[in-house]
């Protein structure tokens, strides 16, 4: 997800988006924990977006 999205949204998209992209991110892990998975780099792009949501919706609380 681009910055440029993340700005877009409203603070209530934005908390549905990161719970959404939260449990992904678990999943990725887990599976990846079981089995190696095709693309490890999707771990580092899901926890990155994790990151930027979470840093947008404190930015909106201040």
């Amino acid at each position: 997800m681009k910055q440029s999205e993340i700005i877009s949204l409203s603070t209530a998209e934005l908390q549905v988006k990161l719970s959404e992209v939260k449990k992904t991110y678990a999943e990725l892990k887990t599976a990846h924990a079981i089995s190696p998975i095709q693309n490890p780099l999707q771990i580092r792009t899901m926890r990155r977006a994790v990151a930027r949501l979470a840093t947008e919706l404190s930015k909106r609380e201040l």
